[in-house]
């Protein structure tokens, strides 16, 4: 009796585990057993670095409005406690754009926090 191969349905699963890993180094592209091992270790980092992406964003948002607050007199924590105060609902990210793109609308934006701090 020939032994059982488990054909079809067990082909498609390794191919789809192989063709996940192409271009991956020496076996662990080629050997099913090694590539599902780094595909599930390939998964998890992705999994950890989209957490990661959303803080270091944040992080590189903050720094831009820090320095484009600088120029413009004042420091970061003064210019959020004013537009808090100053009910202007824009986000780091808006900020930090603007900080970049349109220097003269941010210090506009500061100015006018930094009159509602006071």
């Amino acid at each position: 009796m020939p032994r059982a191969k488990r054909g079809f349905k067990a082909r498609r699963r390794r191919n789809r585990v192989l063709k996940q890993t192409e271009g991956y180094f020496l076996g662990r592209k080629n050997r099913f057993r090694q590539a599902v091992e780094v595909l599930r270790h390939a998964w998890e980092y992705g999994y950890v670095s989209r957490a990661l992406k959303k803080r270091d964003f944040r992080r590189l948002w903050i720094v831009r409005i820090n320095a484009a607050a600088r120029t413009a007199g004042t420091s970061y924590s003064r210019l959020i406690a004013g537009l808090k105060k100053a009910n202007i609902g824009l986000d780091r990210k808006i900020l930090s754009d603007l900080a970049v793109v349109d220097p003269a609308a941010f210090a506009a934006i500061a100015k006018l926090a930094s009159t509602k701090a006071a």
